[in-house]
């Protein structure tokens, strides 16, 4: 079947997705979302599988290659690159995350794309960046979560380094490259030309450490670990209720005097140990243990319910299956159904931006290995003999 746009907003523009794993498919999927034709290009079934995407009917498979679809090209054979560059000539954007040499060995760098299509845009995702002295080092989450600070600030003080619970430097590389792309597609509207997009674990990473980052750089003060705690706008942390936990965010001077009001601890807010985020800062100990005094009163839901209509940021911790059976999250509709013709129904992660006018839907589930490849060849002008020569000379 064609293309099947899952939005009117991207649906004028072709994508060549070439990438595997997390952070090259986190960049397509918000492409894909809002209806753009993204290609998933793979190996043939005949040529060794790269088996770090995970099984094809597996979660992630699921949740990060839908409303796409599936061709097999060998691009290492000389007619598999001559069949990819042709689809170059009709493309928009190209997105990839092979280490930096990998393009260049393939021919299918920048200036190569370029050369057949000035107007294609080609997305870059790696470990460290395209050039450097690390350039050819393997990229992984965890290791960015390491080199770009995260894990010296997250977990309890004296217990060591811990990372994040999620690949957040892979989602934001994904994320930041999607950006990219994005802009790079409305500059060409001026001039008429792409450009090589260029995003990285470890500058995604050190980009997500924000106001932490940004502490050192203007300060010179180096982050610590501080647990649940805010580094520095207290009390603001996870507090023990009768039956679980709270977390609380009552920083600044208004906002915690409605948190001493709703707590009946009115006094808190005139004592000198308590009288500003600084004070409270450092007297963190103390504050904590006589906040989860009073939180043990009452209920995790007693609590929240009071502080939200106080005023004050709060919110119960979940666990995941908790997390889509809150009924704001339902409302939102934070799970999106999707009818796989092998797994039946299912739910994945649902697209977080919304948009008024040209939303993005899931319109299918993740294609299964060359599901369209005579599709998309035929589209190109090759016929049912040519497929089949293809496939006998493992191209396809």
């Amino acid at each position: 079947m064609p293309h099947t746009p899952a939005s009117t907003a991207l649906a004028r523009f072709v994508v060549l997705d070439l990438t595997r794993v997390r952070a090259g498919p986190t960049c397509v999927k918000q492409l894909a979302d809002f209806g753009a034709d993204v290609i998933k290009i793979e190996l043939p079934p005949s040529v060794e599988q790269d088996t770090m995407s995970g099984p094809r009917h597996g979660f992630d498979m699921q949740n990060l290659h839908r409303n796409k679809r599936s061709m097999t090209l060998n691009i290492k054979a000389p007619e598999g690159r001559e069949i990819f560059m042709r689809m170059v000539e009709r493309a928009d954007v190209v997105v990839e995350n092979f280490r930096p040499d990998v393009k260049v060995r393939l021919g299918i760098d920048y200036a190569a794309l370029r050369a057949v299509n000035p107007r294609i845009v080609l997305a870059s995702i790696s470990g460290f960046g395209q050039d450097g002295p690390y350039r050819n080092r393997p990229g992984f989450d965890q290791i960015a979560q390491g080199m770009g600070g995260l894990m010296m600030v997250t977990g309890e003080p004296g217990r060591g380094p811990m990372r994040a619970g999620t690949a957040v430097a892979d989602i934001a590389a994904g994320l930041y490259a999607a950006c990219g792309v994005l802009t790079a597609l409305l500059e060409r509207e001026r001039s008429g030309e792409g450009q090589w997009v260029q995003s990285n674990l470890l500058q995604a990473q050190i980009g997500l450490m924000d106001f932490q980052a940004a502490r050192y750089l203007v300060t010179g003060e180096v982050p610590q670990q501080v647990g649940n705690d805010h580094p520095h706008s207290m009390p603001t942390s996870a507090y023990r209720t009768a039956d679980g936990y709270l977390n609380v965010g009552a920083s600044g001077q208004i906002i915690f005097r409605r948190f001493c009001r709703a707590l009946g601890q009115e006094a808190w807010a005139d004592r000198p140990e308590f009288a500003d985020e600084k004070a409270r800062a450092q007297n963190r100990a103390q504050l904590n243990a006589e906040i989860n005094a009073a939180l043990a009163t009452r209920t995790t839901a007693e609590w929240n319910a009071l502080l939200n209509e106080a005023g004050v940021p709060s919110g119960p911790i979940y666990r995941m299956d908790e997390v889509f059976a809150d009924p704001q999250v339902r409302h939102l509709g934070a799970a999106a159904p999707v009818e796989h013709p092998t797994l039946g129904g299912i739910r994945i992660v649902n697209q977080v931006v919304k948009l008024s006018r040209t939303p993005a839907a899931i319109v299918r589930a993740t294609p299964e290995l060359g599901e369209h490849t005579d599709e998309i060849l035929g589209e190109l002008g090759y016929s049912a003999a040519d497929l089949a020569r293809l496939r006998e000379a493992h191209v396809i």
